[in-house]
């Protein structure tokens, strides 16, 4: 499959047709633009519509989709020509995605995904409904259909899953000339994407890459033998976070995939690994916050059910903190400047746990943090934690000392500032530490945890203290 960018000419900070400007000088769509689409669309307008999406780059036509509503981008999509709709499609957030798919033809759609490179469509198909699926397969060409069906058969955020199939390989005695006249030869079947020539055994294994930079340099009879350097190949069936870390540590652009065989089937792109890497840390920042992963096509009731569940655990761990209130509640009555002070102590053990909890789970997904180096991030967290303490907790103590006229007060707050200080450092980095030992997401359930417990401590400590301290 091969892929035609009808935007590629378009200018880079904006695109300007006959009375309009689509893109502003950040990149990003105009609202005047988006009006003048939705007043197309609502006039019923398909030729006004071609006209001002015609010369949009595909990603620029997915952000437009975004902002429009469903009806408007059923009549939107009606109007999209095929290679411009085919560049689309990989571009769109997952739900209106599908959304999109059940608007188009079955027909127009395999037409479109011929344009596409074989992940690209793949990740296409993967999203139509059984029934559709089966409609739109039939009705691609049998080598394009069985590129889709092989790629769909991998465990899915597999490289697998990722890689495209067309690739270029050539055998170990082909000299340069070879190579560049087998190039040129291929015409429209050369890859949309390729930054390497993979030079393979006589059983298709890879045994090393020439970068085309370097093949284009080199005398045309300069053996490729010669030329060729060592690859990084990349099992089919690993994970799509295993392959990002593998690209970000050697700075690859490209790398062949290998089945179990050890033979050539594929290739991934740099292109590819940023979208995965931007994936990847989309999902944590959402976890670490307790939100399920969410898009602006989520409806209210999919948004609900996804925060209420971890709205509860809060909830169930608020009480736990309420119920260490409720133990000390005399000690509350006699001093009642407790009540005000109790929230500093607990809201910057919060904080300062968060922070560690952050740069903890960080840590562990670029595999800056491992068993090697594990107690010695834990004793320089405990050490921050600690200077933190002890920068904070004077100023706390001594304005609390002066507000209530008793300097055990600020005794009191200040030494439980430092305490939940360790204790927020502590859990910071020992939480998701443990969870990654067990095998679960760090960044799943650390937060909701690392919270309850600075919440929890620092109550108890504070309470405590002033308990034994001022009765």
């Amino acid at each position: 499959m091969t892929h035609t960018d009808s935007a590629s000419s378009a200018p880079a900070n904006e695109i300007e047709t006959e009375d309009h400007v689509a893109l502003g000088e950040d990149y990003a769509l105009t609202a005047s633009f988006v009006e003048k689409v939705v007043d197309a669309a609502d006039d019923g307008d398909g030729m006004r519509l071609r006209g001002l999406l015609e010369d949009l780059h595909p990603a620029d036509v997915a952000d437009l989709m975004g902002f429009l509503t469903a009806e408007h981008r059923a009549v939107v999509v009606q109007w999209l020509p095929p290679d411009l709709l085919a560049d689309t499609l990989p571009e769109l957030d997952d739900g209106i995605r599908e959304e999109v798919l059940e608007r188009v033809p079955h027909l127009t759609l395999a037409e479109a995904l011929q344009e596409l490179d074989s992940d690209d469509a793949a990740a296409v198909v993967e999203d139509l409904e059984d029934d559709q699926r089966e409609k739109v397969l039939a009705a691609m060409p049998e080598g394009d259909r069985a590129a889709i069906e092989s790629s769909l058969g991998y465990p899915e955020d597999s490289a697998g899953r990722l890689m495209q199939r067309e690739v270029m390989a050539a055998p170990q005695f082909w000299s340069v000339g070879d190579t560049i006249d087998h190039v040129r030869r291929q015409g429209e079947d050369l890859p949309e994407l390729f930054f390497d020539i993979y030079v393979v055994d006589p059983v298709n294994r890879p045994i090393g890459g020439v970068a085309i930079s370097r093949l284009l340099r080199a005398p045309r009879e300069t053996p490729l033998s010669e030329l060729m350097e060592p690859v990084n190949e990349i099992d089919v069936d690993v994970d799509q976070e295993e392959v990002a870390y593998i690209f970000e540590k050697y700075n690859l652009i490209s790398a062949p995939v290998v089945d179990s065989g050890g033979r050539l089937v594929g290739q991934l792109t740099v292109d590819d690994i940023v979208h995965i890497i931007q994936e990847e840390n989309r999902e944590d920042i959402l976890r670490l916050a307790g939100v399920s992963d969410e898009d602006r096509s989520s409806g209210v009731l999919e948004i609900v059910r996804g925060r209420v569940p971890w709205l509860g655990i809060n909830l169930f761990t608020a009480i736990l903190g309420a119920g260490v209130i409720a133990f000390f509640e005399g000690t509350i009555q006699q001093i009642v400047a407790l009540a005000v002070l109790m929230p500093i102590v607990s809201a910057i053990g919060g904080n300062a746990g968060t922070q560690a909890l952050t740069v903890t789970v960080r840590a562990l997904a670029t595999r800056e943090l491992t068993s090697s180096n594990a107690v010695r991030t834990f004793w320089r967290e405990l050490t921050v934690g600690l200077a933190n303490g002890l920068v904070l907790s004077p100023l706390v103590g001594l304005a609390a000392g002066f507000w209530f006229h008793d300097w055990r007060i600020g005794a009191v707050i200040a030494t439980a500032m430092i305490l939940n200080l360790l204790v927020a450092a502590t859990v910071g980095v020992l939480t998701p530490l443990t969870l990654s030992k067990l095998k679960f997401d760090p960044a799943v359930s650390s937060a909701v945890f690392v919270t309850a417990t600075t919440d929890f401590f620092g109550f108890l400590i504070f309470l405590g203290l002033a308990t034994i301290v001022l009765l």
